[in-house]
């Protein structure tokens, strides 16, 4: 882990023990003695924690802690610790077809509903950095194109009326297919983060499924110890 990193993880550690009075930060210059480094490697540590919203500089007053920054355990990963101007997306496909009977399953279709499948890549400060394969009911999303797949999934998802309840995530490890290497430009066979979502509305619904493949996946969280839990897994 470089220093920068390393100042990163403190800063989120000191943050969340809630450390600093006022949730005010010291200076740079005094964050620059403390951890021993240069003010250049300072300001490149705020920066991520300001990208990610951990913390807001109000210039003339000093760096604070944001209110909400507990609201949950996911940190930041490779994607979200990066502002949206800094990525883009290029669509590879965009298909449309009778719903798989996993597909009614994962969408609780009655009926073999036609169902979007699309293929992009996420790329990030020009390199690609993801591919993203994902399916969306054509029923919730009839207007649905290239064009949109080019921006953010949520912001069209709430230009549409639906409101977002949360994600379910898991990882798995993988390897690189042949034409996923080539793609990511990388060998065949690395081994790569495999992250299956599913993304669900206020009202239940599962409004898409996607899995993704990234190298070079980063992922930090702040879980709370749960004792009832710890408790049960000791007595079974």
């Amino acid at each position: 882990m470089n220093k920068r990193e390393f100042i990163v993880q403190d800063l989120l550690s000191k943050i969340y023990q809630q450390d600093f009075k006022d949730e005010k930060l010291p200076n740079q210059r005094e964050l620059a003695e403390r951890y021993q480094v240069s003010r250049y490697t300072i300001q490149e540590a705020i920066k991520r924690l300001e990208e990610i919203g951990i913390i807001k500089t109000v210039q003339g007053s000093g760096m604070y802690v944001q209110n909400h920054y507990q609201t949950s355990p996911l940190v930041f990963n490779t994607l979200t610790r990066t502002p949206y101007e800094r990525i883009a997306s290029r669509v590879l496909y965009l298909d449309k077809h009778k719903a798989t009977p996993e597909e009614k399953q994962i969408f609780q279709l009655s009926e073999a509903e036609d169902i979007w499948t699309f293929e992009r890549v996420r790329i990030v400060d020009f390199k690609i950095e993801q591919i993203e394969k994902s399916k969306l009911p054509v029923s919730l999303f009839p207007e649905l194109n290239e064009k949109i797949l080019e921006g953010s999934i949520q912001d069209y998802v709430q230009s549409c009326g639906y409101e977002i309840s949360h994600f379910i995530t898991s990882y798995s490890p993988a390897l690189l297919t042949k034409s996923q290497s080539e793609l990511l430009m990388a060998r065949k066979n690395t081994p790569a983060m495999k992250i299956e979502n599913r993304c669900l509305l206020k009202d239940g619904r599962v409004y898409e499924y996607s899995e993704l493949i990234a190298i070079d996946y980063a992922c930090t969280y702040v879980t709370p110890f749960n004792k009832e839990s710890h408790q049960s897994r000791k007595n079974t």
